[in-house]
């Protein structure tokens, strides 16, 4: 009899607990881009203020470019090892663990030296590798210096360790302007295989993230769900953990349909148990006219809508996590210095001041802390 009443009051326990406690979002969820963090220029006083204050708006992850191009100044050969230089992203991950805080690194932009980009003729934008086994190389590198056990943490003891075991491979490569001007779904697999086997052999557990899949409408981009099903039919399966996906719509319902979309392909090809990663989302509030630019009360609304969209979804879609697109706006950038929508995004301004949209990003990422 003492049984059964143990029994019935902690069911009365369970279910008298918020559904938040009952199935709790995995760590790292509540992502965030914040590219400045990497400048050469950014202070470390800097890094650790914008780390603090994302840190207390419920950031806790965040996706960042290491940029190969910059990193690797010198390839291998003839008895001499290719040179790296890891300081930007070193200051940068150990400023993310003293803020408890993990970091999704995207390895993307291929040095000259490993470009695919032809010498003459060649089309504007990036370039893959020629070799697949270059970037898998440079991930190697990568997962030796911020992985477990990494040399970073320990030339660092002092740092409470927080070892990078997620790691996305490139950004929209179905897009012209970052695959040569003519995306290849099957050509990023064998890529994707390259790189995923290199991490695999290194540290088994680590999660292999695919390149954000973007529904693009622009001229020569191949539509996100054609892609997505060539990966697929090329043997992508075998080649990552988890598809990424930069869930760019004009509002939750479109969002909606998206991940139900892509979720429906995943399904077909077998891939139930693989999870969906949002790795980018996010509207304008000024800028360049743009389906996404849509005014400082409307980001403000979409980001409260499409954040309570991917709450209700998450189980159901198998949702991995989410990454907004940006902390803070940019200034035009080189070569062309040509104003872009994504350049007004952020949660702030160019010059730090707070927008409306940071306050309904701290109000509605509160159910998935």
């Amino acid at each position: 009899m003492t049984r059964i009443v143990f029994i019935c009051l902690l069911l009365v326990v369970v279910l008298a607990l918020p559904a938040g406690a009952q199935a709790r979002t995995p760590a790292g969820f509540v992502g965030m881009t914040s590219e400045e963090l990497t400048g050469t220029f950014t202070t470390d006083a800097y890094i650790a203020e914008a780390l603090a204050a994302q840190r207390k708006a419920g950031v806790r992850l965040l996706r960042q470019t290491f940029n190969w191009g910059y990193i690797e100044s010198r390839p291998g050969g003839e008895g001499s090892p290719s040179q790296f230089d890891w300081s930007l992203q070193d200051r940068l991950v150990l400023a993310a663990a003293r803020n408890g805080i993990s970091v999704l690194p995207v390895l993307f932009l291929a040095p000259d030296f490993h470009s695919s980009r032809p010498a003459v003729g060649a089309a504007r934008g990036n370039y893959p590798p020629r070799d697949p086994s270059t970037l898998a190389a440079f991930a190697t590198e990568a997962v030796k210096r911020f992985g477990p056990g990494g040399t970073l943490w320990r030339e660092n003891p002092g740092v409470p360790a927080r070892p990078i075991r997620a790691w996305q491979i490139w950004n929209e490569p179905s897009l012209k302007v970052y695959w040569g001007g003519r995306p290849d779904a099957g050509a990023y697999v064998k890529l994707l295989q390259a790189v995923n086997d290199a991490i695999k052999r290194l540290d088994r557990g680590a999660e292999v993230v695919t390149a954000g899949m973007p529904p693009s409408v622009l001229p020569g981009s191949v539509p996100i769900g054609k892609y997505i099903d060539q990966m697929y039919k090329a043997g992508g399966k075998r080649a990552f953990d988890t598809l990424a996906v930069n869930t760019y719509a004009r509002n939750d319902a479109e969002l909606r349909r998206l991940l139900n979309s892509v979720r429906k392909i995943m399904n077909r090809r077998g891939d139930r148990r693989a999870k969906i990663w949002i790795t980018e989302l996010g509207w304008c509030d000024s800028g360049p006219k743009s389906r996404f630019c849509v005014g400082a009360r409307k980001q403000a609304s979409l980001i409260t809508s499409s954040l309570r969209t991917i709450r209700s979804e998450r189980k159901r879609l198998r949702l991995r996590g989410f990454v907004y697109f940006s902390w803070r706006d940019g200034r035009p950038y080189a070569p062309d210095f040509r104003d872009q929508w994504g350049l007004h995004t952020g949660l702030l301004k160019v010059d730090g001041k707070q927008k409306r949209s940071l306050r309904a990003f701290t109000r509605g990422v509160r159910p998935f802390r």
